[in-house]
């Protein structure tokens, strides 16, 4: 079986270790555009040994934001700045991505440092959120927008447009944001959609607007460049989205040519009981990956090298996502090589420390 540092290859990219950064929001961009924020923020995790660095949910139009200070690829003018980002990743040795989304009922709201509550409608910040149905997130969340086919059609063109601007910008893994409660999620979960056209319903239909958004970013995304996504494998709630569904909904997706699952879960239910704890996600990358046969990425407090390196050699994964964990460790990978006694290539400029 592969260990944690054996490289992965999938389609014409190779990472070299299964480690991963998961995409984490910063919140510090202006009307959309990378910074130095993020060139610094993600070079130093690619410096510090990850296999794939994986940028930050990127919205693929303005109102698609979770805050007003996300990073965006709506319009050209942001792809220059996210050049230098993936420059910096290639050039540190790691492999750049990127995740597409659009936050639907959830956008719209204050930094996590602000508060993180929904903009007052009299804020000049504010927009009106769209969604399958018009049911808000929370109480204290305003009521979306009802999208409409014709609007649905302009949301999915919004995807390819982002998907080929990520390719301009250098991106070689892209991933679409199908989770945590954001727009794609609010389609496929019974528990947000409540519509009775063809995008609600039965599961056919839920998953209707994933499946068809898929087919328009794969016909402009690359063949040897992976296309993945993330879900939401369970909402943690009666009657809400589940394990089996996603089992269903991964067997559709490798069929439509996506690469690889990554498994996350929740986000949809505001009040849903989620079993917190050390890799509390992982056995639904391990049911994905058995029962769709299709490769997955597990993620959801991974924090040890050995509990990452047992993961990818029991084969409940391929990859592993680190996310807090890197926040406080840019070098985890380096430090999980010298745990499990692995030899890894240091930085030159920091062979000293190490």
């Amino acid at each position: 079986m592969p260990h944690l540092f054996d490289p992965l290859t999938i389609k014409g990219v190779t990472l070299r270790n299964r480690i991963g950064v998961s995409p984490m929001c910063q919140y510090s961009y202006q009307d959309g555009f990378s910074n130095d924020w993020q060139v610094i923020h993600l070079g130093a995790r690619a410096a510090g040994g990850a296999g794939l660095i994986i940028a930050e949910a990127t919205a693929v139009e303005d109102i698609g934001r979770i805050s007003p200070y996300d990073l965006g690829l709506w319009k050209d003018e942001q792809i220059e700045p996210l050049a230098r980002v993936t420059k910096v990743i290639k050039d540190n040795g790691a492999v750049a991505g990127i995740q597409i989304a659009h936050a639907g009922r959830k956008a719209c709201t204050q930094r996590p440092w602000e508060g993180g509550k929904p903009v007052p409608q009299n804020d000049p910040r504010w927009w009106q959120t769209i969604a399958p149905s018009p049911l808000p997130y929370t109480n204290e969340h305003q009521v979306p927008l009802t999208l409409e086919n014709a609007q649905i059609k302009q949301v999915q063109l919004a995807f390819c447009l982002c998907a080929k601007r990520a390719l301009a910008a250098g991106f070689e893994w892209l991933e679409i944001h199908a989770a945590h409660g954001y727009l794609i999620h609010n389609f496929y979960s019974p528990y947000s959609n409540q519509r009775t056209d063809q995008y609600g319903g039965d599961f056919e239909n839920r998953i209707r607007f994933l499946v068809e958004t898929i087919e328009q970013v794969r016909a402009v995304w690359p063949e040897h460049l992976p296309l993945t996504v993330r879900i939401s494998a369970s909402d943690w709630t009666e009657g809400g989205w589940t394990v089996e569904d996603s089992i269903s909904l991964a067997k559709t997706l490798k069929d439509l040519g996506v690469d690889l699952i990554d498994c996350s879960s929740g986000g949809n239910v505001s009040k849903a009981i989620v079993p917190l704890g050390p890799g509390y996600q992982v056995h639904f990358a391990k049911a994905i990956r058995n029962a769709a046969a299709i490769p997955t990425a597990a993620v959801g407090l991974i924090t040890s090298p050995m509990q990452a390196d047992e993961i990818i050699q029991s084969g409940r994964a391929d990859i592993v996502l680190l996310g807090r964990e890197m926040l406080r460790d840019p070098y985890w990978a380096i430090h999980a090589s010298k745990t499990l006694n692995q030899s890894f290539p240091i930085p030159p400029q920091y062979q000293r420390a190490f």
